[in-house]
């Protein structure tokens, strides 16, 4: 099992516990009404932050990649042209 389905796991077991948790707890509708609201906000906001992340960790990869194709052309080029200039040289 990967990492990532134990991690969404442990995640969602934990919200569940709390908003349980929340519900049983002796407390006035309201009060619970605004805890449960609290924590979905909470949790939002770490979804939104964790996909900042990734897409930050995906823009830096997809520049690498470019920046490796970039050089690999400029590395085939270069070699096409000393292929022609051997050519040329051993036809001369």
């Amino acid at each position: 099992m990967s990492t990532k389905k134990i991690l969404t796991g442990v995640l969602s077991g934990l919200v569940a516990g709390v908003v349980l948790g929340i519900l049983f707890a002796p407390d006035k509708g309201s009060n619970t009404r605004q805890k449960i609201s609290s924590l979905g906000d909470d949790f939002m906001d770490s979804i939104k932050d964790k996909l900042n992340q990734y897409s930050e960790i995906a823009k830096d990869e997809l520049e690498n990649f470019k920046n490796d194709a970039e050089d690999l052309v400029e590395k085939g080029k270069s070699k096409a042209e000393q292929v022609k200039s051997d050519f040329n040289n051993v036809i001369s």
